[in-house]
């Protein structure tokens, strides 16, 4: 092992040296969460043919069939006119279905389609997202923690966008 240098030595015992190398390793954190969502969203788009937040949707439609619009964009924590805008999106597409049924003529349920679930069977896992997934993979304690830590980051930055907190899905950031 090397021996230390005086100067090496100086900085290491310099307050704010410590911080400064644990900055830099959660920032380097959070490429390597940034980078890994983008790279699960280029490959969804890649063997499903549509996006992560359109992919995600159509999975909680699968799984949930006969859903609302308001179902949905509770389960995709986004707003619902960004849910409607999806399912627009994969109607168009043919791989959700809107049916009325029942005597309230105004409720519109959501099917998926046989297109849509080849798309499903073809999508790479998870449907939901890397994030999501490993999100609800995490004791309650640790998400717990996170949301904390988080909301305290979030209120430290002099710049931010508090709207998307539910207005843009995570493959659209």
């Amino acid at each position: 092992m090397a021996a230390k240098t005086p100067a090496t030595r100086t900085r290491a015992m310099m307050p704010g040296h410590g911080r400064q190398r644990k900055m830099l390793d959660v920032l380097g954190q959070f490429r390597i969460v940034i980078k890994s969502i983008r790279r699960h969203y280029q490959r969804v788009e890649q063997q499903s043919g549509v996006s992560g937040a359109q992919l995600w949707a159509l999975a909680h439609i699968a799984r949930h069939p006969g859903s609302k619009v308001g179902d949905l964009a509770t389960a995709l924590a986004i707003h619902p006119s960004t849910a409607s805008n999806l399912i627009n999106r994969l109607v168009s597409l043919g791989l959700v279905a809107r049916k009325r049924e029942g005597r309230d003529q105004r409720v519109v349920r959501l099917y998926p389609t046989v297109r849509g679930t080849a798309a499903l069977k073809r999508a790479p896992q998870p449907l939901i997202g890397v994030l999501q997934q490993a999100l609800s993979e995490l004791p309650a304690g640790g998400l717990d923690g996170l949301h904390r830590h988080l909301d305290t980051l979030i209120r430290a930055m002099r710049v931010k966008d508090v709207r998307a907190r539910r207005s843009t899905p995570l493959s659209d950031v």
